[in-house]
């Protein structure tokens, strides 16, 4: 955990970024450094050091990561939005948003923005939270009012509502052919674990073996 205290900003607005990779914190740290009304108060890797940081710097937003150093960016939303319900947080993570856009605004975030738009849009997104609103693509905004508002899902949305938040995660990487070590490099979780979790999804969905998983993961990944 790293503090970043500016005493030039006393008046600005206190933000935590969490991400475990140092270049991306660095760059957005100082892109939000940047500007007059903005600072970045501290700086984590996971959700323990997330946690503590708070505590000690009382932040006013939490910038966060899906995918932290030994744990998961969904479980430290939770935490957070169990714990300090007025603190606002916003996702910028690598994956699809229009696979964990709704996901994250369930958990108690205010926003999502890809890493990708994030090089551009991050102030735009800090600000549209800060000021009280939501912040998503037009793409993705327009997709979640889409499903609130459409007929009954088909069974393919039906499969991310049934699935927890890293069983589908487990799902979506094995839609996109990973290996069981690929995955459980990417999650920093072991290959049992891995397995595990897929032997719920199979029992979730009712599927017989791991071909019958793999091919209905890959279709689904296909439609979305």
């Amino acid at each position: 955990m790293t503090h970043s205290p500016d005493s030039s900003k006393g008046k600005a607005v206190r933000i935590l970024l969490v991400d475990d990779h140092p270049i991306v914190r660095d760059g957005l740290a100082e892109a939000i450094n940047h500007e007059s009304d903005l600072t970045v108060c501290a700086t984590a890797e996971d959700r323990q050091e997330a946690l503590r940081a708070i505590e000690l710097t009382k932040p006013e937003l939490v910038v966060v990561d899906l995918m932290l150093k030994s744990s998961s960016g969904l479980e430290l939303i939770k935490d957070v939005h169990a714990r300090w319900p007025r603190l606002l947080i916003l996702v910028v993570s690598m994956h699809d948003e229009t696979l964990y856009a709704e996901r994250v605004l369930r958990a108690g975030a205010r926003g999502y923005i890809t890493k990708q738009q994030a090089t551009r849009d991050i102030l735009f997104a800090i600000r549209r939270v800060l000021g009280g609103g939501i912040y998503l693509s037009e793409k993705t905004a327009s997709t979640v009012l889409a499903r609130l508002t459409s007929q009954p899902q088909t069974v393919s949305d039906s499969i991310a509502d049934v699935l927890a938040d890293r069983e589908l995660q487990v799902f979506e990487m094995t839609g996109r052919g990973l290996t069981t070590r690929e995955i459980a490099e990417q999650l920093r979780i072991d290959m049992k674990t891995v397995d595990t979790y897929r032997t719920r999804i199979k029992e979730k969905l009712n599927l017989e073996s791991t071909s019958e998983l793999l091919k209905v993961a890959i279709r689904w990944r296909q439609e979305h």
